[in-house]
């Protein structure tokens, strides 16, 4: 299936630039976050704040692992790494893209992150985070797009010749 799979740190514009590459590439466009609140009629935060962390995770690495769709671009959440099967599920059904960014304009995008729903533990900082994500975001990764710098049009458009060039030399 030739789907493009986003990940990458809350901030980062995975759901904005996955609008922008889906119309470039004629692809439906689907927001995992979205997903998972509609399963649960819940908002993201709501949910991590009645169900905790790890029951947040389940409940996001259950929906992922579940996505069944083809030519779409698919925004994850940020936490998405931390579901091994959903990972997987991800990596069979598309080519996954991480969307990396350096810390400090991270940290200048993000608000609040208890109000945005972003899957933190009790007293850890947003840096603490980042140093966790990184490598996970870079094991599951296919592709590595370096976002530093460039407009969101810039950045669809290396993430698609990325991923042509991607899916041409997987046949």
């Amino acid at each position: 299936m030739k789907n493009i799979v986003l990940i990458g740190m809350p901030g980062c514009g995975k759901s904005t630039i996955g609008v922008v590459l889906a119309k470039t590439m004629g692809y439906r466009f689907l927001d995992s976050d979205l997903l998972i609140q509609e399963s649960e009629n819940r908002l993201l935060s709501e949910i991590i704040k009645q169900d905790g962390l790890d029951g947040f995770n389940a409940i996001e690495n259950r929906v992922n692992a579940s996505i069944e769709v083809d030519r779409s671009v698919i925004a994850t959440g940020g936490s998405v790494i931390y579901g091994r099967e959903a990972m997987e599920h991800l990596r069979k059904i598309g080519v996954v893209v991480y969307i990396k960014l350096p810390y400090d304009e991270i940290e200048k995008r993000l608000g609040d992150l208890t109000k945005r729903g972003v899957s933190i533990k009790d007293g850890q900082t947003l840096l603490d985070l980042y140093n966790e994500r990184i490598p996970l975001y870079e094991k599951y990764s296919d592709i590595t797009v370096e976002e530093n710098g460039m407009t969101i049009s810039q950045t669809a458009l290396l993430i698609k010749d990325k991923c042509t060039d991607f899916f041409e030399n997987r046949k």
